[in-house]
Order: C-alpha cells, then structure tokens, then sequence
C-alpha cells in the first residue's frame, strides 16, 4: 500500500465516536479490552516490552504529556509519545524525540496493522488500529520510555494494554458522561482503572473523595497536587509564565513555561513531577528549563496572524471547563482593539453552556461555523442557542470563509479567537498557515 491507499484503510473502518453519535441505541455499551489484547497478541505483545508513563484527565492530557516528553528527553532519555486527536496528519500521533514520524514509517505501520487485522479475522477501530502501531513503532525503536495518552477515559482504552510505571491523572470534568447521578465518581473510576498495581501515580486537580477509587488500584505511591505538589508562585509573562513547582523531590524556582493560561501552570507541575517519578529523582534544574523551553503546542493558545496582519488565538477548548480556562487565559493577554469569537461545536455538546464558558457576551462579534465532520452541531442550531441567551451571532459553515469575513474586517490590533472543536480549529490553522 501507498500511505493514500493505508489512510482510505484506515478510515475504512468504523470510528466509535461517529458511530455512537448517529447511532439511536440507548443505554450501556459493552466495553472490553479483548479485541485489542487479540490484537496486541497478534503483534506479539509490542507493548509488553515497554516502560510507559500513562496519562488521562478530561483536559490537559496533550499539554502534560508534551511536558513530560521534553522533561526527560532532556534528561538524556529516548521516548516515544503517542498522542491524539491529529491536527493535520496522522503522523502527528506518533512522535520519537518530540519529531512526528515520516511518511515511509507511518505507510508502513499501518500495511504491517492490515495484515494483523486480516490474520486476527475481526475488524477493529481505528483508535486501535493506531494504538498497536505506536506500542510496535516504541518497540522496534527501543525507545526508553513510552509517553502514552489515553483517548477516552482509561480502563476500557485501547492504550490500557500497556502496563504503565506512571499513571498521570490531570483532572476531572464534564466530557463522555450523560451527566447522570455521581458522574464525577463515575469518570473518576474509569480514569483510575489506568493505575496498576505497583505503579506510581500522579494526580491533579481531583476531588480527594474520589482517592478511595486510586488506592483501590494499589498504586505504589501516589502524589496529589496541593497536598504533595503546588505551584506557590504563578505569573503570567509576555511569553508564557514564570512559575515555581514544589514536588516531594525539589523546589525549581523561577521557571519560565512558554505556555499561555494558569492551567499550564498545574500540567507544568504534573509533568514535573511525573519524570521524577519516572526517573526516581529530582530533575536537573538546568536540563528540566531547557526542556521546558523547547515545548510547543498547536492549537493551544496558539497565536498565529491573519493575511492582513491582525491576531488569531487557536485553542481547541471542546467542552465546558477547557473553554473557561481558555476564557482565563485570554484575559491575560487582553486585546486593545475589537474582538472577534469564531466557534463550532460537535454534536452532543451544550451550546449555552460553551458560550458562557468562553465568555461569548464580552465578544464583539460571533461567528458560528459548522466544524468539517460528521459528528458537527450545524452552525444554525448554534446560532439559535446563542440568540436565546440573548447573543446576536451570524453563520458562516465553511471556517475559510469565516476566517476569510473575520480578518478581512479586523484591524492590527483586533483579536479573532477560534475555538471549539479541534476539527474546526485544525482547519482554521491550515488555513492560516497557508495565507490563502
């Protein structure tokens, strides 16, 4: 196969999330980790061979494992990260050293996957398709470690066949749940269901109620942010942030994060004190400093220009707490002329909600877009949730055309911010760097 010909396989495939999202079945899914163990079995077990650091949170997941990827690279180590949604290419999932893999490779892996599949006799889902790619790439590339992000929840993940040394639990917030009864216990159980026994854990901003759940994993050791981690001195800069992290190996004072928004803050933290759980010592200040600097994040903050000149934020915030850190975050780099809201939302999602999050009233215009898949909310339905909150917005589908609308009205000092579903701010961000 060609790589045009091994994505068309791919893609053949069913995707869960498509499925469930146009499927009128009601009630529980039947969720296993069997296929996948076949799978893995069919490929003889790649992942067995790896150390992981695993690591699963509502948000903030792409963000800590970056961190943690450059952390320990710069503490001499090889490591693999596999990482998804992609923004452009599949080859952005899979990453040796922090560089996505090239084109050869990632035609490679998959034909290699196709003939698994076909010896297995059962048709799998693309995520798992992608997972037994990375656990074979990390093996065959004998990297030292596995940086490793869950796609959903964690316990039935196709990535949970791995046997992670360090789990890593961001936070948890409202995404994948119905919302029903005690969700957040719930979400909780799944996303401890990573932790192995033995393993270190690292946990973020988690209500403690729910430790019961973490210890029911016999984790090795646990470490909680505020309890045993803390950031005692955050400020945002024109750049980033200088923080200080207090973990139970060492104090770094005065670390510059090239990275918007005080969330960034707390993942920083995380990451810190992932690696050192990792490595089982404190980081190199210096090294840990150097890694932080090399740390880039498409679509997260990211601020990039229109033709005309004026700003562009990117940030893929697809559910309620994302937006309202993002909502923070924009209020520490404040525009000085007009501002410009460009938004579209997946199926499932709750309009009035995510409009409140990211503070659409203090917005001078609104732009609602149709994001480039199945699973998207028509941008009229959300133009009618806006209008019944007292929101005046117009529809544009096509997010070239809304960028084209949005920065052909805005000054040098005008600020247009594109959010919502990663599928329309990846498109918003080939259109950008494209300059048409």
């Amino acid at each position: 196969m060609n790589l045009d010909a091994a994505i068309e396989w791919l893609e053949g495939h069913i995707d869960y999330g498509t499925w469930a999202a146009r499927s009128a079945r009601t009630g529980p899914v039947e969720l296993s980790l069997d296929r996948m163990r076949r799978f893995a079995g069919a490929l003889g077990d790649p992942q067995a061979s790896l150390a992981v650091v695993h690591v699963t949170g509502t948000n903030g997941k792409g963000s800590t494992s970056r961190m943690i990827t450059r952390l320990l690279m710069a503490e001499g180590l090889r490591v693999g990260t596999y990482s998804s949604p992609h923004l452009a290419r599949y080859n952005e999932r899979f990453r040796i050293d922090d560089v996505d893999i090239d084109d050869a490779t990632l035609t490679d892996l998959l034909s290699r996957m196709a003939v698994a599949e076909a010896g297995l006799g059962e048709s799998l889902m693309p995520f798992e398709v992608l997972t037994g790619a990375a656990y074979t790439l990390f093996a065959e590339r004998d990297v030292d470690v596995a940086v490793v992000e869950v796609g959903v929840l964690g316990r039935f993940d196709a990535t949970n066949v791995a046997d992670g040394r360090v789990a890593v639990i961001t936070n948890i917030g409202f995404d994948h749940t119905s919302g029903d009864g005690d969700w957040q216990l719930r979400i909780a159980t799944e996303k401890a269901g990573i932790v192995k026994p033995g393993a270190h854990l690292v946990v973020g901003d988690v209500d403690p109620r729910f430790d019961d759940a973490f210890a029911a994993q016999m984790p090795g050791a646990m470490w909680r942010l505020g309890r045993d981690v803390s950031v005692p001195d955050d400020h945002p800069t024109a750049h980033g942030r200088r923080l200080t992290i207090d973990t139970p190996w060492q104090h770094l004072d005065a670390l510059q994060l090239p990275l918007h928004g005080a969330h960034q803050a707390t993942n920083c933290a995380l990451a810190v004190t992932a690696a050192s759980a990792f490595i089982g010592r404190a980081l190199d200040p210096r090294r840990a400093q150097a890694g932080l600097d090399a740390v880039v994040m498409p679509a997260r903050m990211e601020s990039l220009r229109c033709p005309g000149g004026s700003t562009v934020v990117l940030d893929g915030a697809h559910n309620p707490d994302a937006a309202t850190a993002l909502a923070a975050a924009l209020g520490e780099v404040p525009s000085a002329g007009r501002r410009t809201l460009v938004i579209g939302l997946l199926a499932g999602r709750d309009p009035a909600a995510m409009l409140d999050a990211v503070g659409a009233a203090t917005f001078d215009t609104i732009i609602c877009c149709t994001p480039p898949t199945a699973r998207a909310r028509p941008a009229a339905d959300l133009a009618a949730a806006a209008a019944a909150i007292g929101l005046t917005s117009t529809v544009i589908d096509d997010i070239g055309n809304a960028l084209g609308v949005a920065c052909g009205a805005a000054g040098d000092d005008d600020q247009i911010v594109v959010t919502g579903s990663i599928y329309l701010v990846a498109d918003a961000r080939a259109w950008l760097v494209s300059g048409t």
